[in-house]
């Protein structure tokens, strides 16, 4: 790191920008998710044409991201409440942090199947 920053690179300021970054990606989606379903209104065959692109690998891929971005806000989210409003809770923020992120490996690797399935079904076949 140059010299006179007060970030070390260490755990708790990595946990700190992907809290930043994941919540910057969500915001991101539930924009472009209000502006597609707005679309129905305006022009339902547009709107039935946007929705066929969502039908794809690369997007099911995509959507494993937002599960993976929303899991990990959701979670350091309960971590930071956590540090914040437990009186232990600076004590012992490290090994919150870890076990955050051993409990999100552990759900993300549940959701593989769920999410990205119908994607290999179609590019490999069923």
């Amino acid at each position: 790191m140059p010299a006179g920053t007060l970030y070390r690179g260490r755990e708790g300021m990595w946990s700190w920008v992907a809290h930043r970054v994941t919540g910057v990606l969500i915001f991101f989606f539930l924009f472009v998710h209000v502006l597609d379903t707005a679309l129905v209104r305006v022009s339902p065959e547009d709107y039935d044409k946007v929705v066929a692109t969502y039908k794809t690998p690369i997007v099911a891929v995509l959507e494993y991201g937002l599960v993976a971005a929303i899991l990990f806000h959701a979670l350091n989210g309960l971590r930071v409440i956590a540090v914040d409003f437990w009186s232990k809770g600076p004590r012992y923020q490290k090994q919150m942090l870890w076990s955050v992120v051993g409990l999100w490996v552990v759900l993300m690797l549940g959701a593989i199947y769920p999410v990205l399935g119908h994607a290999a079904r179609e590019l490999f076949g069923s």
